[in-house]
């Protein structure tokens, strides 16, 4: 009662495709919150200056350095994310994974991981004279925090089961947000990913970490019509895009590695692999 019609912009968070009550209640609160928020008047100064220092200058300098050292080349594709959410689900139900924070970013750092033993090049370093190839996985998070941009990494992620890197990825995230990321925790990554689904956005093309030479960026994930079996349903569909170094990775090894992460995300049980 008093949320009147359906919009046709609610969403379904039923896998099945259903809109339920509870989808209505959550779309009726979130469209309040919206009227709630106050635009900000234009101040009385028509310029603002922002002194340039600290993190954001530290940010300019390695962006500027990676965009203008590193040719970047940059792939896209859209991958049926379904059997993901299911997994997702079915871990957030799960008394081992309870009171850890689960999300679709848990499975995308695994998809990483396992696609980087299948592309190992993909996980390396330029250094003019050499190659340097990581055989372990330090997986850094582009996080958006009060400071600016923070890249801290998980540590030997390689080796994490998928219980110890949920709990990882969670306590890099408050870290972050709680402004107690150290200069440890940025150091001697070796692959980042950066979810940039959580603001709305399909793909990007972002720029790489300086010191490594692959980023993937993972895109919303949203109910789409998608053609299953000859037939067109409401899946869960996500795009996966990154930037890589071309100086260390070509496009064949690009698209295999993509591909390779696309895969897990579209059936997650190839991580029993």
């Amino acid at each position: 009662a008093g949320l009147g019609g359906v919009a046709d912009d609610v969403v379904a968070g039923d896998l099945a495709g259903e809109v339920t009550r509870d989808d209505v209640i959550r779309h009726a609160s979130q469209a309040s919150v919206f009227r709630n928020i106050q635009t900000p008047a234009w101040g009385d100064d028509r310029e603002e200056r922002i002194p340039v220092r600290g993190v954001r200058k530290a940010i300019a300098a390695a962006m500027s350095t990676s965009a203008f050292t590193a040719p970047h080349v940059s792939v896209f594709v859209d991958v049926d994310a379904t059997r993901t959410m299911e997994f997702v689900k079915r871990l957030k139900n799960s008394p081992d994974f309870a009171g850890v924070k689960v999300s679709p970013l848990l499975i995308m750092a695994k998809a990483i991981i396992w696609a980087v033993r299948r592309n190992p090049t993909v996980n390396s370093a330029w250094t003019d004279t050499e190659i340097v190839v990581r055989h372990y996985v330090n997986l850094g998070i582009a996080a958006a925090t009060p400071r600016g941009l923070l890249v801290p990494n998980v540590k030997d992620a390689q080796s994490m089961s998928l219980l110890e890197l949920a709990q990882a990825l969670e306590k890099l995230t408050l870290d972050a947000r709680d402004g107690k990321t150290t200069a440890a925790d940025m150091q001697n990554g070796t692959i980042t990913i950066t979810n940039i689904g959580v603001f709305g956005m399909d793909t990007g093309t972002p720029i790489l970490n300086p010191g490594e030479v692959a980023i993937i960026a993972l895109g919303t994930i949203k109910q789409k019509p998608w053609v299953v079996d000859g037939e067109v349903r409401p899946r869960f569909v996500t795009t996966v895009g990154g930037s890589f170094d071309h100086r260390v990775v070509d496009g064949d090894v690009v698209s295999r590695f993509v591909a390779d992460v696309a895969s897990v995300l579209e059936e997650p049980a190839l991580l029993l692999d």
